[in-house]
């Protein structure tokens, strides 16, 4: 492969290709994130996505295959035993996860751990059971406001979430209660893969609104990943969107917020024209949290069409220096039962203008492929104990 001076990384979050072989272990049948939505529509318009082979790697019932794809893709399947975001992430760096994170979805969180965070708050918790945001809010928002109390509560993933009011609550308690919850949920037994902030704004039901502020709190790696690497070799690690969080800074150069999936990309496209050796690390939440999560295959369908047009100003912006990988971290299928991610494989597909074709590198057994591939790109060595090879060798 050719050495490439910056690598674009875009995890479009949450699109799964389909099943994974141990699906049914997760009660995920028959899932099939990007299939079902292509399924649900009449029309289907994503030409960049096209031309980079995502219809020939998954077929699709409105998007046709092209004869000469401009570039290669690939199905990943996971290797590390769950299906939610940190997980995903991690795995593509290099960290394969053998226990997953403890989930509470069923009976919300202890009356112990829900004791001592009132106490440490100062505040009483309110909700405390697995919820979609927006309709915990419709439902605890207005007594939140009224009272001062304190919106907890989970979902299928290793969370604990904590809503406040930005006029009432104040950012800033709201902050200060998931600081002290985070280091509550660092014993092992309460142990969750991320607290987060769930700010909003809105003073009554059906006027809640969430806002751009939120903030995840979330457990370190258990060890150096591929991007600590490339920050200890000199090489820049700009993240976008909540792939700080994720990695709790590990190997982060460059932070970025975004506001939204089209936010992300548009910084994305900003980066391109700035002068940097390294990786763009992008994470587009809005496909899991808007559409996936909240069973919106419509919703979920425009938002990749909506990509689609910034993901051609960024081909329109990058050189025969740069590559660009496009991936998942799960699936979420939005036509599926309940408002759960779904055990799926995940799509890879890398381009650079540089590059004279294209084509099917097959499937392949672990999201890794991906840190490996960029450590070997800029001659670095992949950290002890991680899992991965690299495929430069195949592009």
């Amino acid at each position: 492969m050719k050495k490439f001076r910056r690598i674009f990384l875009i995890v479009i979050d949450s699109l799964g290709i389909g099943e994974m072989p141990d699906a049914a272990d997760y009660g995920d049948t028959g899932a099939d994130t990007l299939g079902h939505i292509s399924e649900c529509a009449d029309s289907f318009c994503v030409p960049n996505l096209q031309k980079l082979g995502m219809a020939n790697l998954k077929q699709l019932k409105q998007v046709e295959p092209v004869e000469e794809p401009v570039g290669y893709y690939a199905a990943l399947r996971e290797a590390s035993a769950s299906k939610d975001t940190m997980t995903g992430h991690w795995e593509m760096m290099g960290l394969k996860v053998t226990t997953p994170f403890k989930t509470f979805t069923d009976t919300g969180f202890p009356e112990d751990l829900i004791a001592e965070l009132e106490r440490r708050t100062g505040h009483k918790v309110i909700g405390n059971k697995s919820a979609s945001g927006t309709v915990i809010l419709d439902e605890l928002g207005e007594e939140e406001i009224a009272t001062g109390h304190m919106i907890v509560y989970t979902s299928a993933d290793s969370v604990l979430q904590i809503c406040g009011n930005e006029e009432t609550f104040d950012l800033k308690e709201l902050y200060r209660c998931c600081e002290i919850a985070r280091e509550l949920t660092m014993r092992e037994e309460w142990k969750v893969g991320r607290v987060i902030a769930r700010p909003y704004v809105g003073k009554k039901r059906g006027e809640f609104k969430r806002t751009s502020n939120r903030h995840d709190y979330a457990l370190k790696p258990f060890g150096p990943t591929a991007l600590n690497v490339l920050k200890d070799a000199g090489k820049d690690v700009i993240a976008v969107g909540k792939i700080n969080d994720i990695f709790a800074g590990e190997g982060i150069t460059r932070a970025e917020r975004s506001k939204s999936s089209v936010h992300g990309m548009e910084q994305t496209i900003e980066l391109a024209g700035e002068d940097f050796e390294g990786l763009c690390f992008v994470n587009l939440v809005d496909f899991d949290a808007l559409w996936g999560h909240r069973r919106n295959p419509v919703g979920y369908r425009e938002e990749l069409e909506r990509f689609d047009v910034k993901l051609g100003e960024l081909l329109d912006k990058i050189g025969d220096e740069d590559l660009i990988m496009i991936t998942a971290d799960h699936g979420n299928d939005p036509t599926y039962s309940g408002t759960d991610h779904t055990r799926e494989k995940v799509p890879l597909l890398i381009y650079s203008p540089s590059f004279d074709k294209g084509g099917s590198l097959g499937e392949l057994d672990t999201f890794a492929v991906i840190g490996a591939t960029i450590a070997d790109n800029f001659g670095i060595e992949m950290p002890e104990n991680t899992i991965g090879y690299s495929i430069a060798d195949r592009i």
